[in-house]
């Protein structure tokens, strides 16, 4: 998980984005409608499940029947008598006895209420789908809100429930799947319940091992595109800042008229601004030969800049801030380079930015590395069957799952792909492997 700029929260987005590229793979399509009778068997088993309330109908182009519901969960699986909050879920419906696709959200769900909605595995194997926005995220937030029990095992648990329930009405294999920080909450979850899902398919999910991982930097300096690609970018970064006394006017305006509000002075948002350019550009996939000249006037600069990386993905306490509440605490993050820049920049270091910028004014974490230790030991041991898709160029390749051992995982990477990597978009010969491994898996 911004055009480019909210690379987190707009995750979900690439859902969507994702959907021209498995047209081939479609199974069959069906009839647009809303599925309104009272006497639906869906509908009423949906009323029927534990916790189940608020069932609304919705208007699908890909399903005979579309739900939006609330679960209740507990806020502390460990100890529910701590209160509950509602989940917010989505059940869509192709047949109760083919496979079913549990997307593992790991942001806010609102998309998915979209009649267009389906995701890419339920396309390729015409399945149902059950989909769960993550909790601490949009209308699936805990009152009054406690970061506590925001943890990736309350997560998993959630699902654990989630699909306890929903297997009472649906009768086929099941593949949990997400993509970005939904791909870690997949994983995650298998790793919690190993015993949960038939399948498991992370797309593009890091598994970090800090908050600041150490990792991403090396991976842009050296490997991302060519050398004449990565100088390019930098130069680009470099000509930003050395027109900081035309630019920075700009910057500031453009933050005063949209209204936002940062943790730090504007000068410094400037300079974190220009360092997540280059991440930017290669998470998303933006060709380099894009880029402006570097004697185009100001405003071709800033626009293109702005365009790439705008700054509101810095702005405080924003819909994205349940996300780095869970990076400073157990799922990481990355970090910036600053020697290539640091003549040039109004901050002495970069370190610590997460919790300076992003952190809730009084929220003090400390990063707990079992998260990483435990999935590592599970990847190398599990026998569940998990397939992972990255692109080669997309910077959180560089926290990719290790050459895993466990000896039903495989792992495809597109060639020179971006956050935007899907079955659909790999290598004819292996979007075909992979469909053929996870129908072989799925009988």
């Amino acid at each position: 998980m911004k055009h480019i700029i909210n690379k987190l929260l707009s995750i979900a987005l690439l859902f969507v984005l994702s959907f021209s590229t498995v047209s081939s793979l479609s199974a069959t399509s069906l009839n647009s409608h809303v599925y309104q009778s009272e006497n639906s068997d869906l509908l009423n088993k949906l009323l029927s499940l534990n916790g189940v309330s608020d069932v609304k109908s919705l208007e699908s182009k890909a399903f005979k029947e579309k739900y939006v519901l609330n679960i209740e969960q507990p806020i502390n699986h460990k100890n529910p008598s701590q209160g509950t909050f509602k989940q917010r879920v989505f059940v869509m419906l192709t047949d109760v006895n083919k496979a079913t696709v549990l997307v593992t959200e790991g942001y806010g769900g609102a998309y998915a209420e979209r009649p267009n909605y389906r995701e890419e595995l339920s396309r390729i194997f015409d399945a149902n789908i059950v989909f769960v926005e993550h909790r601490y995220f949009l209308n699936s937030t805990p009152q009054p809100l406690d970061w506590t029990y925001l943890t990736a095992e309350n997560a998993a648990n959630d699902l654990h429930r989630i699909s306890v329930e929903m297997r009472k009405i649906f009768n086929g294999k099941w593949i949990a799947t997400g993509i970005s920080k939904g791909g870690q909450n997949a994983m995650l979850y298998t790793m919690f319940f190993p015993g949960d899902m038939d399948v498991t398919v992370p797309y593009v999910a890091p598994l970090c091992k800090g908050v600041e991982d150490g990792r991403h930097e090396p991976f842009l300096n050296e490997f991302a595109g060519t050398q004449v690609e990565r100088q390019k970018i930098k130069d680009f970064q470099t000509e930003l800042l050395k027109r900081r006394s035309t630019l920075q006017p700009m910057f500031n305006k453009l933050c005063a008229d949209k209204g936002y509000e940062f943790n730090l002075p504007l000068e410094e948002i400037y300079d974190y601004t220009v360092l997540e350019f280059s991440f930017s550009l290669w998470q998303w996939g933006a060709p380099v030969s894009d880029i402006p000249a570097l004697n185009a006037d100001d405003q071709t600069l800033f626009a293109y800049w702005i365009k790439m990386c705008s700054p509101d993905y810095f702005v405080k306490e924003s819909n994205t801030s349940s996300f780095f509440v869970q990076a400073a605490k157990e799922l990481g993050y990355y970090g910036y380079d600053i020697k290539p820049f640091k003549q040039y920049l109004k901050i002495k270091s970069a370190k610590g930015y997460l919790n300076k910028i992003f952190l809730p004014q009084g929220l003090n974490v400390k990063f707990d590395k079992s998260v990483y230790k435990n999935m590592k030991r599970f990847l190398d041991k599990t026998n569940n069957k998990m397939m992972f898709i990255y692109g080669e160029f997309d910077p959180w390749s560089a926290v990719m799952v290790d050459e895993p051992k466990g000896k039903n995982i495989v792992v495809f990477v597109e060639p020179k792909g971006s956050h935007r990597t899907r079955i659909g978009s790999l290598k004819e010969d292996d979007r075909k492997k992979a469909v053929e491994i996870l129908t072989n898996w799925l009988k």
